[in-house]
């Protein structure tokens, strides 16, 4: 299945509804409106192919971007090829939900995000934070250094309410996964998300909301879900 077909089909998926909601998120034109679940059967078909993958990522239009994340094939991306992908993510929708969880199958995934972490760059900041998060969520617990999650903990405590939203949003997350998924240090990230309390962000239409990772951590204890992984990191 050639570019121009895949467009075709995805254009066929598209809904007004969804366009508009994808637009209010910070999507623009060129966009279809797919629903995520509507590309399954396509991935079906297609498989993963990385040279389809780059072609649609680089039409810009946010539903092939999309599709592109799920055909891609992270082990044959190298730190350039995904810092080309995260340069042309305009948008969070891009930034944390395409690329950090493409990047984060990759084994290259903690080195990229680490030098993404410390870009200083709002969007690379958030998937740096964030590709941690799909990965944690989903690696085992031996994948990863105690010493270097701890004081990750750490740094996302001390600079949260000073950092862009977007980081802020991906720093609370990073702060109760690890305390969710990452069984070692659940009683550390219980204290750090308490420190910090509750992070205020601008919600729709400029309102204030606040994030707050004790709470979130303590519904999870709740439903008795610390420890939990999940099978895949891709739809």
């Amino acid at each position: 299945m050639d570019l121009d077909t895949v467009m075709q089909e995805l254009e066929a998926l598209g809904k007004e509804r969804l366009k508009k909601r994808y637009i209010s998120n910070g999507a623009h034109e060129p966009v279809f409106g797919v629903a995520t679940g509507e590309m399954k059967p396509l991935f079906r078909k297609i498989k993963i192919n990385q040279p389809l993958a780059e072609q649609l990522y680089a039409t810009g239009n946010y539903d092939a971007m999309y599709f592109a994340g799920i055909i891609a094939d992270p082990n044959a991306m190298t730190a350039a090829d995904f810092d080309r992908w995260i340069d042309s993510a305009y948008f969070y929708m891009l930034s944390d939900f395409v690329v950090a969880v493409t990047l984060a199958e990759a084994p290259i995934a903690q080195d990229v995000s680490d030098a993404w972490i410390a870009s200083g760059d709002e969007l690379k900041m958030s998937a740096g934070w964030n590709c941690y998060c799909w990965q944690i969520g989903n690696r085992p617990d031996s994948a990863f250094s105690e010493d270097k999650l701890a004081s990750m903990l750490d740094q996302a405590a001390a600079s949260i309410h000073c950092a862009p939203e977007r980081t802020k949003y991906a720093m609370n997350q990073f702060i109760y996964t690890v305390g969710i998924s990452y069984y070692p240090l659940h009683a550390k990230a219980m204290e750090k998300a308490l420190s910090v309390g509750p992070v205020e962000v601008s919600g729709p239409k400029g309102k204030s909301k606040f994030l707050n990772a004790a709470e979130t951590l303590r519904k999870a204890i709740e439903k008795n879900q610390i420890g939990f992984k999940r099978k895949h990191v891709r739809c």
